[in-house]
């Protein structure tokens, strides 16, 4: 199913061909797709180069994690994503390293890592859905996490799979189209008049 950006100015391919679908096949990623997607994220711009995202994977009958990550999914999300071959939990490292004080900008610099990541995945065919709906003191307790960092998403990643796969309420939302709203709505070029 293709669900390309119906955008109005030029775009690159990567982000046109990005979407959040909530229907995976049950085929396996590779391993090297797994690592590049990660470094990818890596590679991410970040406040005073501190880095400050870090990455849980579980990978569908592998170990532990994925278990640990869908049990933190709100039901609605665990209907879905449990088609999903890997699960990935996003967190935010709170304080800086420079200034051993808390890191303003580490929400946003997680956000930025998690695009990197998103844009490189789609380039190999691979889609990244993200997810608030989860229990970030589940998180927390399941992988016994310190008050310095912060479960900020989760996140369901796999090879595109098939919307009659998913029950109706789900399926109408899947092959809705994608809209994004008008950019003089967003985009000010004097008075902030949102």
């Amino acid at each position: 199913m293709k669900k390309d950006a119906d955008n109005k100015n030029p775009i690159n391919e990567l982000q046109k061909k990005r979407w959040s679908p909530r229907s995976f096949a049950d085929t396996e990623i590779p391993k090297g797709k797994i690592y590049s997607m990660f470094e990818a994220a890596s590679w991410a711009a970040s406040s005073r180069n501190e880095q400050p995202w870090r990455f849980i994977y579980g990978l569908k009958g592998e170990g532990e994690n994925y278990k640990k990550i869908i049990d933190t999914l709100v039901s609605w999300n665990q209907k879905w994503a449990k088609t999903a071959p890997m699960l990935v939990v996003g967190v935010a490292k709170l304080n800086s390293d420079y200034h051993n004080k808390p890191n303003e900008y580490a929400h946003y610099d997680l956000g930025q890592a998690v695009a990197a990541m998103s844009l490189q995945a789609i380039s190999d065919g691979i889609y990244v859905h993200q997810m608030g709906g989860f229990e970030k003191d589940k998180v927390r307790n399941s992988f016994k996490m310190s008050d310095n960092y912060e479960p900020m998403v989760a996140i369901a990643v796999g090879y595109l799979g098939q919307p009659e796969d998913l029950p109706d309420d789900m399926r109408e939302l899947e092959e809705k189209p994608r809209t994004r709203y008008e950019l003089n709505r967003l985009i000010f070029n004097g008075d902030f008049k949102p």
